[in-house]
């Protein structure tokens, strides 16, 4: 079977920020913007993060999603290692300081290393980022984004209707 070669990878540094992550794959599968998902962790297997982040785009992926927690560390120094666009995830983790640790850890790199950076937990919102990314050169996930923003728009105007009565 031909397995189409995935465009957008989504990492995490730890299993335990799949329930955030996910969201990620979810919006990008309604997309229908194939993506690999992994975990790769910036302080407990710094060798698998290098490996990964250098070998990237040469495996064709063209976005990086990377998802941290606490120090946050992962996604600015994938961004580090590649060329390659890096949106940051902070995830609020049971040991972060109510988040602003993995906020402040992914949004304030250093001039020359950027990231972009989403909500706290906002993975789909980096999703969608992604997507939008790709779009500038593919026309069919452009159309799919397009449908999925009319689509909120038209769940906003139901609501609307339902309050108004």
């Amino acid at each position: 079977m031909n397995t189409p070669q995935p465009k957008i990878a989504i990492i995490m540094g730890s299993k335990s920020d799949l329930h955030i992550m996910q969201d990620a794959a979810d919006v990008l599968k309604e997309l229908g913007v194939d993506y690999e998902i992994t975990v790769v962790s910036a302080h407990r297997t710094p060798d698998r993060m290098f490996s990964f982040a250098r070998a990237a785009a040469d495996r064709g992926i063209k976005v990086i999603i990377a998802g941290a927690g606490g120090a946050a560390h992962l996604p600015g120094m994938v961004a580090s290692l590649t060329h390659l666009p890096v949106i940051g995830v902070p995830v609020k983790s049971s040991n972060s300081i109510d988040g602003w640790d993995s906020i402040l850890s992914i949004l304030q790199m250093p001039n020359g290393i950027p990231v972009a950076t989403v909500a706290l937990n906002a993975a789909k919102n980096a999703g969608i980022l992604a997507a939008q990314i790709l779009s500038t050169g593919d026309e069919t996930i452009t159309g799919n984004l397009i449908k999925y923003k009319q689509e909120l728009a038209r769940k906003v105007e139901e609501s609307a209707k339902e309050m108004e009565g």
